[in-house]
């Protein structure tokens, strides 16, 4: 697989505990409430046992979080407000707070909504990048609902047939509840991958898949370094591209939010824009035989011979799910770049080190 970690000399190795304790502290020391430390870190530690360390999306965050609680992008504590609520949909003002928090506030409404009215959308506006999807579609598939969460992004990606970025990796969650086995987990950006990742390669010297990005004229590469500035590529081609805007329409046109070129863009002021989604799977059949159906399927797909022996074919969030169980033994990776930045941080908010 492309994310797996090639050169282990880059990475330390933690107990799931110590970061856990590590994360909250450090959020706590810039103000934030127990409620947020407990979210974020839960988050972040979700997001460290599924992904690869280069794709940043665990312990890594906390360098913008402390930036921005710092210069008032984030606001610890916000006074988030509902400015919109029905039966099956509602919007909230998440006045600039955490967007892991506002995100599952969000899909715990539309959750509740869900159970009354079968389906239920909740929006919010006003946030901040609000984690790994797949972490808030699986809030819902923990109460026997199917999750959606989506968000739009900083614009990194160009119209199809054009080189001038105005929409974000813009990434999804899709969680369907199991009564008897792990949820089937979908979490993808809507790019074949991100700059991150992109930062990752060139850092270890190896070229990049040429599917990722163009330069900034438009070209193929296998450079990180010479696409650095140009947009990264949509999923599937023209596809991803139109999930993008569709997204888009969503999270940020539909919610008040910003969008396109203009989200993300200002630093004390990113007003991201989410949708969460949450639908009761036995809205138009019984539980049982919703279940049993999904089985079925889930049979057929399972039964499905492999090209490749070795590498049977896998549902949706299984891969991430056994990465988890194996970190849970072995311990999460983390750049050792990370960590050797994050010492003098921690040092200074008076929190212990890693």
């Amino acid at each position: 697989m492309a994310y797996e970690i090639q050169n282990t000399a880059l990475v330390n190795h933690y107990p799931l505990g110590r970061l856990r304790s590590f994360v909250s502290d450090f959020l706590r020391a810039l103000d934030a409430s127990p409620e947020e430390a407990e979210i974020i870190s839960d988050g972040l530690m979700t997001a460290a046992q599924w992904w690869h360390p280069g794709q940043g999306q665990g312990i890594e965050k906390l360098f913008r979080y402390k930036r921005r609680l710092e210069n008032g992008g984030i606001v610890p504590q916000a006074s988030m407000r509902w400015l919109v609520d029905s039966p099956a949909y509602a919007l909230l003002d998440a006045a600039k707070g955490f967007g892991y928090v506002a995100a599952q506030r969000a899909m715990l409404r539309a959750i509740v909504k869900a159970k009354r009215s079968g389906i239920a959308m909740v929006g919010v506006r006003g946030s901040n990048h609000f984690g790994i999807a797949g972490y808030h579609a699986l809030t819902a598939a923990k109460q026997g609902m199917i999750g959606w969460a989506m968000t739009n992004a900083a614009a990194e990606m160009a119209p199809w047939g054009s080189a001038q970025v105005v929409l974000g990796t813009n990434p999804w969650g899709i969680a369907i509840p199991r009564s008897r086995d792990a949820a089937i987990v979908l979490d993808m950006a809507l790019t074949m991958s991100g700059k991150g990742m992109m930062r990752w390669y060139e850092r270890e010297g190896r070229p990049m898949p040429d599917d990722w990005a163009l330069t900034p004229i438009g070209e193929k590469t296998t450079d990180p370094a010479a696409a650095m500035a140009g947009p990264l590529l949509p999923i599937g081609a023209y596809k991803g591209y139109g999930l993008s805007l569709f997204t888009d329409v969503l999270a940020g046109v539909m919610t008040g939010a910003l969008f396109g070129r203009d989200v993300f863009q200002e630093e004390t002021n990113f007003d991201v824009g989410h949708m969460l989604v949450a639908i009761d799977p036995s809205a138009l059949l019984p539980a049982a035989e919703v279940e049993a159906r999904l089985e079925k399927l889930v049979e057929q797909v399972k039964a499905a011979p492999p090209i490749d022996p070795a590498r049977p074919v896998m549902l949706p969030g299984e891969v991430e799910f056994q990465r988890m169980a194996e970190r849970q033994k072995t311990g999460l990776p983390v750049a050792r770049e990370t960590v050797a930045k994050l010492r003098p941080l921690a040092e200074e908010l008076g929190v212990e080190p890693l």
